[in-house]
């Protein structure tokens, strides 16, 4: 197989199944048409929920949870911050509570800022009330310290995303779902708007930023390049869109340069004909959906 084969069907091994695709969009509306019942009183599956995380920029992989947010009647921020103590917590509860009317067999918990909805198939929804802001952000519970309120803003996140997956010819994405890979089968402490973050401001830059597939083995080096030469010790980074912190899981400097290291040995190898040998230091790296 060519680079360009090898780096394609590796991408599309990444994609979430159609089945699971169309379950996912089964509950969502699910979810939805409950807390809109309950706390809305409308019948419709659709109005006041937003996909956001990386299914919601378009950069999940297989094994990705599933992030919504709810949006409430400000009434509701009313009455839960008047609390004495915790109202988020309470409010959480409520959630948890409507949820369960419909999920009555499914696990469902409240963990810090959201209810987990956990469905037998491993496909995790986890679901956020909010406030939607005049300026667009949504306020939302966190339950943790005695309870307080957080921003978020992930629809600039998102068209910002959007918009350089277009100017890159569809590598933003695709590379946000290799690093994901890459996360998961080096087990690399990162979450996943650091790793959209990473990827688009390395992108922004790369001068083959609107290649096709032929070029993504140097996508990879070039990126664990840029990757293992950030600063381990920084205490936060700013989020691609929003510009809201990102607060590290852990050091990943060290993974990064292993894996661009591989990546050398791979090109090295394909270069030479050694196609097979090449492959055992790409799946090094990217593991067996490689």
């Amino acid at each position: 197989m060519s680079i360009s084969d090898k780096f394609s069907s590796f991408c599309s091994n990444l994609r979430m199944s159609d089945n699971i695709v169309s379950n996912v969009r089964m509950r969502y509306h699910s979810i939805t048409k409950r807390l809109n019942k309950d706390f809305r009183s409308i019948d419709n599956d659709y109005l006041n929920s937003l996909y956001v995380g990386s299914y919601g920029r378009g950069t999940a992989i297989h094994v990705s949870d599933i992030d919504i947010l709810y949006i409430l009647p400000w009434d509701y921020y009313t009455k839960y911050n008047s609390y004495r103590q915790n109202g988020q917590s309470a409010l959480l509860q409520s959630i948890k509570g409507s949820l369960e009317k419909t999920y009555w067999n499914t696990e469902i918990g409240g963990d810090g800022q959201v209810v987990k909805v956990s469905f037998s198939d491993d496909v995790v929804f986890e679901v956020v009330p909010c406030f939607e802001c005049s300026d667009g952000s949504f306020c939302y519970p966190n339950t943790n310290d005695g309870g307080y309120w957080e921003m978020t803003n992930p629809k600039t996140e998102i068209n910002t995303i959007n918009a350089w997956n277009n100017i890159t010819n569809g590598n933003l994405k695709r590379l946000c779902r290799m690093i994901r890979e890459w996360k998961y089968n080096c087990n690399v402490p990162m979450g996943g708007l650091l790793i959209d973050t990473f990827a688009y401001k390395f992108l922004k830059d790369w001068e083959y930023n609107d290649k096709s597939f032929l070029y993504y083995d140097w996508m990879t080096r070039d990126f664990f390049k840029y990757l293992s030469e950030q600063n381990d010790n920084q205490s936060y980074w700013l989020a691609v869109g929003s510009g809201q912190y990102i607060y590290p899981k852990g050091k990943f400097t060290a993974k990064a340069k292993s894996a661009y290291n591989n990546a050398l040995e791979a090109i090295e190898k394909e270069d030479k004909g050694y196609s097979y040998i090449a492959n055992d230091y790409w799946r090094a790296i990217y593991g067996t959906k490689f």
